[in-house]
């Protein structure tokens, strides 16, 4: 008998884009290397990560989008709805019957109702991962008031409560699905993969040479004053022996990651590095010039990259590419400092890519919200910030006198310690102490 035939069925609900649904990615390929055979059923936009895609025991399913329509937005949000229920149904009648369904949320309409009923039907598990709450998203652009957002929170209070399992992301959600709607969850905390860890000076050196064909702040000229060196970088110098050293005037690389919704105001960066610029010229032997690269894809990027357009910084050079699945971990590894912007609709979540930063070994200035102390804690592996003023003093402390500030390199050193403690722990490792048995059970 094949290892495919022994395999117990699973099927993993993503009701977004799979390639940009990376925890969910990390659960389908645990799950394919642990005995079960997976159909994973979402859009697919973005390219879904190799490993997935190679496995021979995962089969993506991807969901047909709804057509634009011009519509009120009332139809356009029952019209998509129907469409995606209908599709998801479909796809799960054409998949063999699961021990499970693992499904997503948010959003919870209509993604966690189709399982629900699915699994009633054919007598499968359903587990629900809450990564956060479609009805606090909604309010973002409503009011919690509001119908919609009301009803929301009522379908995920119902169906929430009839899960077989659940896992959540934080201990604070945790404690409040139970005391909120009786929901008892695991929780699971994000946990960086083996992609995301620090790398060499040479890696960085054919990074930054790689990307600055797309990216002109990573180029500059050859120091006329070296003939030693043969290839360079803004950030790194290539020398006839064939090493390979940081440059000491480099800039600083400071680094960003963001689906430009609403749920992240990045109009707090940019005058964080109004401040910056402002505290850079006056005193400009202390304050190196810095690089910001924010990443990702979404809604709001051309209204920000117009603004950023409209700045005539001459310290700060800030662009916005989109990179591969690769390169983003590089980059992060490569660079001196990150920036969250996620404040989280709930207060109950915490952001991913700080997860990612740490993994890689990058310190982090993460804006403040309820339970952001599970991962940030500050002065040990990052800074937390409350509005812009506080970013750019953080940003400044932490370039001033960039890269040799003696003053700085116990501080730096202490939190590399605090971060190669967190790089200990990985995904596979803890989803297999905490996520498997609830899987096997």
């Amino acid at each position: 008998m094949s290892e495919r035939k022994k395999a117990q069925n699973a099927c993993v609900i993503v009701l977004g884009d799979i390639g940009r649904s990376p925890r969910m990615q990390y659960h389908v390929k645990s799950l394919s290397e642990n005995d079960f055979s997976v159909d994973f059923i979402g859009y697919v936009h973005t390219t879904p990560l190799e490993e997935i895609r190679a496995s021979p025991n995962v089969r993506i399913h991807k969901l047909n989008p709804f057509p634009e329509l011009e519509l009120p937005n009332v139809l356009k949000y029952l019209f998509k709805t129907v469409w995606q229920a209908l599709g998801l149904l479909i796809t799960l009648i054409s998949i063999p019957k699961p021990k499970f369904i693992l499904c997503q949320n948010p959003p919870a309409i209509p993604a966690v109702i189709v399982a629900y009923l699915y699994c009633l039907l054919v007598r499968s598990r359903l587990i629900i991962d809450w990564h956060n709450y479609t009805y606090s998203i909604l309010a973002l652009e409503s009011s919690a008031e509001s119908p919609i957002v009301r009803i929301a929170k009522q379908i995920e209070k119902f169906f929430g409560a009839r899960a077989a399992d659940s896992f959540c992301v934080t201990k604070a959600m945790k404690n409040d699905l139970y005391t909120q709607w009786n929901v008892r969850a695991t929780v699971l905390y994000d946990r960086p993969p083996q992609q995301f860890q620090s790398i060499s000076v040479q890696e960085k050196h054919n990074l930054f040479l790689r990307l600055s064909e797309s990216i002109s702040a990573f180029r500059t000229e050859p120091d006329a004053a070296s003939e030693d060196i043969v290839e360079c970088t803004a950030f790194t110098a290539k020398y006839r022996n064939g090493d390979v050293r940081l440059r000491d005037s480099r800039p600083g690389l400071l680094v960003s990651s963001t689906s430009w919704t609403p749920d992240e105001d990045f109009s707090m960066l940019i005058s964080a590095l109004d401040q910056y610029e402002r505290d850079a010229l006056e005193q400009p032997s202390h304050y190196p010039d810095i690089v910001c690269i924010i990443t990702g894809q979404g809604p709001l990027k051309e209204n920000y990259r117009k603004i950023v357009h409209s700045k005539s910084w001459k310290k700060i050079k800030l662009e916005m590419p989109w990179l591969e699945n690769e390169d983003y971990p590089k980059l992060l590894a490569s660079s001196d400092l990150g920036v969250c912007l996620h404040y989280s609709s709930s207060g109950l979540d915490l952001p991913m890519k700080v997860v990612d930063m740490f993994g890689c070994g990058l310190p982090v200035c993460a804006v403040h919200f309820d339970c952001i102390d599970e991962l940030v804690k500050h002065g040990e592996n990052g800074f937390v910030f409350q509005h812009h003023q506080e970013l750019a003093e953080q940003i400044g402390h932490w370039f001033y006198d960039f890269p040799s500030n003696i003053a700085l390199a116990n501080m730096k050193q202490d939190m590399q310690k605090h971060l190669k403690q967190f790089q200990a722990l990985r995904w596979t490792e803890n989803w297999k102490n905490v996520a498997l048995p609830v899987f096997k059970s």
